[in-house]
């Protein structure tokens, strides 16, 4: 894994964008990592007291390209710092319960009377109203109810655990970037900040959009008689003889024949929208796939329009030829990661930097912040 030709040094999108990350778990940082990939200067103002997170905040590619500095949000002292650093600031993303930044006496009219221009970026799981609005939860539970779960699986039994790409990171740390972009972008023309309420629950509604529409026009029904849920032969996963599986995705009719052909089947024997047909041919092709290791079938597939891949592991997936020669994982401080994205003709993105360790910046950024402020006061005065 190396750096991308096309991923070099700055100009970049959002260079000269500062971000303040007031550190969360989750889609929080995720968002905050998909801005500093994009150049933004993004600070994240760590506690005192570490917060438990899934991987050391050293080693957490979230917090790549970052700066850190320690802040105590319940002291007088440490409240006055964060709002230096706003006044400055074009984005805060805070991850806090609704009410508690208020609380905190750093809510949206407090920080937006001291910079107009900011835009206040707000991360939560069920959003800052309604009746869950303060109510615990995770991943799991905000795609169990958009109904997105309850598409998942086997239709035996109950749907399995998906990982928290869906919630934390799809409906979440990536809606609440598009969110921010798109205020930043209106800010162009308004001069103004405003409140983005980013929540993962809705982040996840939006994904549902398609199968909405499918269910709308009678072209969804319950788990296991749906064309995405893995009830087709030809859109599912196949056991391989090795304990490995292959991925199946042959929906188009063209795709579906060359599945057929590839495996020595007749095409013409296969009626691929007849519920016994399928039935059947689900058999028939879990017999073939097992009779055969994982590496047998992709090498039979690899150059075929059956749209047919091994599934890999995560260490598989950074070797596969394809993603090395995109560069589509990259190495940084020692940790493989995915690359920055998505990339633009014009504007490359800046390699990563590796994270920092909570409170690196601490004296930097606030002296900094002091200097900027100044300048600041005295543009205004003006």
């Amino acid at each position: 894994m190396s750096g991308d030709s096309t991923l070099s040094s700055s100009p970049a999108p959002l260079q000269g964008v500062r971000v303040v990350h007031l550190a969360s778990l989750g889609p929080g940082p995720h968002g905050a990592m998909l801005l500093a990939d994009l150049g933004a200067d993004v600070i994240v103002v760590d506690r005192p007291t570490q917060q438990t997170t899934s991987v050391p905040p050293g080693r957490d590619p979230r917090r790549r390209s970052q700066r850190s500095v320690v802040l105590d949000l319940k002291d007088d002292d440490g409240r006055a710092a964060l709002l230096g650093l706003l006044d400055t600031a074009d984005v805060l993303i805070e991850g806090m319960r609704p009410g508690a930044a208020e609380r905190l006496g750093i809510g949206p009219d407090e920080c937006l009377a001291r910079n107009p221009r900011l835009v206040y970026a707000r991360m939560t799981g069920w959003g800052q109203d309604g009746p869950l609005a303060q109510a615990a939860g995770h991943d799991v539970n905000y795609v169990a109810l958009s109904g997105a779960l309850d598409a998942m699986g086997d239709p035996d039994r109950p749907p399995p655990v998906p990982l928290n790409l869906l919630g934390d990171y799809a409906g979440g740390g990536l809606y609440l970037a598009f969110g921010v972009l798109a205020a930043l972008f209106e800010r162009e023309r308004s001069g103004r900040g405003q409140v983005v309420d980013a929540a993962i629950a809705d982040g996840v509604a939006g994904l549902t959009a398609t199968t909405m529409g499918m269910l709308a026009t009678g072209r969804w029904g319950p788990r296991g008689t749906n064309a995405f849920d893995g009830s087709r032969p030809w859109y599912r996963t196949y056991a391989t003889r090795d304990g490995r599986a292959v991925a199946v995705g042959a929906i188009e009719p063209q795709f579906f024949a060359i599945l057929l052909r590839t495996l020595n089947l007749d095409p013409a024997d296969w009626r691929r929208d007849d519920e016994e047909s399928c039935r059947a041919l689900t058999g028939t092709l879990a017999t073939i796939f097992a009779s055969q290791d994982q590496a047998h079938w992709a090498a039979t597939f690899d150059g075929t329009d059956a749209c047919v891949t091994p599934v890999l592991t995560f260490p598989e997936a950074l070797e596969h030829p394809h993603h090395v020669s995109r560069h589509t994982y990259l190495e940084v401080g020692g940790v493989p990661q995915p690359a920055p994205g998505p990339r633009l003709s014009r504007s490359p993105l800046p390699l990563p930097t590796p994270p920092p360790a909570p409170g690196e910046h601490t004296a930097a950024v606030l002296t900094e912040a002091k200097s900027r402020g100044s300048a600041h006061h005295r543009e205004r005065v003006r």
